[in-house]
């Protein structure tokens, strides 16, 4: 049954009877750690305050096979937790569709695309633009921010900078994705491609489909 609210018109001195809006139903999404800034932003400026924030921990693209028993046991905490809506801010990232079988076997969606990188660009114009981009290493404004710890320390390149171009020799240019405008992130990302020895190239993309996939949850 509706319920309403009585209001009182005080021009007229009539009763007006206003039908109450439900809150929306409790929302967790659960997200890589390297995105959480950029979904905390889309959560703020569309004023979701019904939705809980979840991150798995960003070093996981390292290690992609365990990305999917991680969401899992998650989703498992939400589920015991009474929360009937998920959303997995995930793109495959590197799980050879492992993820979508958890998803599926859930019955939760996750947004599109095979990485962030994609789904920063927009899903459509990073596939547009397949041939150039695969011999491009990417940053974001996450890894531009913590590159030693995500790049240079895991690969060892801060023990045995020899190493190099056994790792990075197939790549031409280092492509820094800006999700923002930031003169220190810049510098970072330049830096990092200096470091590399590739070619530096900016691209300002902003939230890409990030912002519509989260929006879409209110």
């Amino acid at each position: 049954m509706s319920s309403h609210k009585a209001q009182t018109d005080p021009g007229s001195g009539d009763t007006v009877r206003r039908k109450s809006v439900p809150a929306p139903e409790r929302l967790r999404i659960i997200a890589c750690g390297a995105i959480a800034r950029e979904i905390i932003a889309v959560l703020a400026a569309n004023a979701m305050n019904h939705v809980e924030l979840t991150c798995l921990p960003a070093i996981l693209h390292n290690h992609p096979d365990r990305i999917p028993a991680e969401v899992e046991r998650e989703i498992a905490e939400a589920r015991a937790a009474g929360i009937g809506r998920i959303f997995i801010a995930y793109a495959d990232c590197g799980t050879g569709g492992i993820l979508d079988n958890v998803c599926e076997a859930h019955g939760v969606e996750r947004i599109a695309g095979p990485h962030c990188y994609s789904f920063f660009t927009g899903n459509a114009a990073f596939a547009a633009d397949a041939d150039t981009n695969i011999t491009a290493f990417f940053l974001t404004d996450f890894l531009a921010r913590q590159f030693d710890a995500f790049v240079t320390r895991p690969l060892g390149l801060d023990r045995h900078p020899e190493l190099r171009d056994a790792y990075f020799g197939n790549y031409d240019k280092l492509v820094y994705l800006a999700q923002t405008d930031d003169a220190e992130l810049d510098r970072r990302a330049e830096a990092a491609a200096r470091f590399l020895g590739l070619a530096y190239e900016r691209r300002r993309t902003g939230y890409g489909d990030l912002t519509d996939a989260i929006a879409s949850l209110r």
